[in-house]
């Protein structure tokens, strides 16, 4: 099983692919200089297998690589940022965020 991570900036979300095919997805507007993340799924044949973690790890990588600010609206985000502690000063706090 192959997996891997994309940004689909198309689509404006990032997007775990298991063997090319999409298996989850987290939505994200992006905004100047804050990337605004408001949704993420895993679709039910996939869940289970930590396909969430890898996508925001990478999706929020990807962010601090680029110099963006996070705003986790999405509660799965908000949830992993607080479970790892390296993601927390990307938090844009003045987005009446978290």
């Amino acid at each position: 099983m192959s997996i891997e991570v994309v940004d689909n900036s198309t689509e404006s979300r990032f997007e775990v692919l298991v063997d090319g095919k999409v298996a989850g997805f987290t939505d994200y507007r992006l905004l100047p200089t804050k990337i605004v993340f408001t949704h993420t799924e895993v679709l039910p044949a996939y869940e289970g297998q930590g396909l969430a973690s890898k996508l925001i790890g990478y999706a929020l990588q990807a962010s601090a690589d680029t110099g963006l600010r996070v705003v986790p609206l999405c509660p799965f985000v908000a949830k992993y940022i607080e479970r790892h502690p390296e993601f927390q000063e990307l938090v844009d706090t003045s987005f009446g965020g978290r």
